[in-house]
C-alpha cells in the first residue's frame, strides 16, 4: 500500500525522501486548513502557502484538493484497519480492543473533513478507500486462518465497518466514541462467527 490513492499522480522515484517530505507538509497544511473552515471554502493558493511551496509543487504532486484530501486522511483508514485487527487468540465480543476505542476517539479533531470524504452509508473516496482496504486485510487474514467464506465475510466485514462509521460521523447513530466502538466491534465479531456454509 503506498498511501497515495488511485487517481494521485507518482511523482519522483518510488521511495524518495523528498516526495514523502514534499507530500506530508502538503497534507498537513491541508489538514490544517481543514480544522479551520470546510474543505470546499480550502483553495490550493491558500493552502499552498501554508505549506510554504509553490502551486507547480502542488500540482506536481496531486492532480486536485480532493485527491490530496483523501490522500490525507488515508491514515485514518490505515488506522481503522489496524485498531480492527488489534488482536489476538479467541475475540472477546464484550471487550473492543483499546484500540479499535481510540480509532473513533481520535477522529475528533478532523471530523467534518471526514463527513465530506466519507458519505453516509459508507460511499465516497473515503469510504471506497476505506471498504477496499479493510476487505482485502480482512480476507487474508481469514484464508490464512482457514475459516470459511472468507470473500463474503470480508465484504460484510468492510461494508458494516464503513457504513457504521460513516453514519456515526454523520450523526445517523448517536453515541459516544467508546459506545459505538463497542457496538461496533460486537457486530463484526457476531458476522466472522455467523455461519455461511
Amino acid at each position: 500500500m503506498s498511501g497515495v490513492p488511485a487517481g494521485a499522480p507518482a511523482s519522483g522515484p518510488a521511495g524518495d525522501p523528498r516526495t514523502a517530505r514534499t507530500r506530508a507538509r502538503l497534507r498537513r497544511a491541508l489538514l490544517d486548513a481543514c480544522a479551520e473552515r470546510p474543505l470546499e471554502e480550502v483553495g490550493v493558493a491558500a493552502l499552498v502557502r501554508r505549506a510554504g511551496m509553490g502551486r507547480a509543487t502542488f500540482y506536481l504532486h496531486y492532480p486536485d484538493l480532493r485527491t490530496l484530501a483523501v490522500d490525507a486522511c488515508a491514515e485514518v483508514v490505515r488506522d481503522a484497519v489496524d485498531a480492527l485487527h488489534a488482536w489476538r487468540g479467541a475475540p472477546d465480543p464484550r471487550v473492543p480492543p483499546p484500540a479499535l476505542t481510540s480509532f473513533f476517539t481520535g477522529l475528533a479533531p478532523h471530523t467534518a473533513l471526514y463527513r465530506t470524504l466519507l458519505r453516509p452509508g459508507g460511499s465516497g473516496p473515503l469510504g471506497e478507500l476505506l471498504h477496499r482496504e479493510l476487505r482485502e486485510r480482512s480476507r487474508a487474514e481469514r484464508t490464512l486462518a482457514g475459516a470459511p467464506a472468507p470473500e463474503l465475510i470480508a465484504s460484510a466485514v468492510a461494508a458494516a465497518f464503513a457504513g457504521v462509521l460513516a453514519d456515526w460521523l454523520h450523526g445517523l447513530i448517536e453515541d459516544t466514541p467508546e459506545g459505538i466502538a463497542a457496538r461496533i466491534w460486537r457486530l463484526l465479531v457476531a458476522l466472522h462467527r455467523m455461519p455461511v456454509t
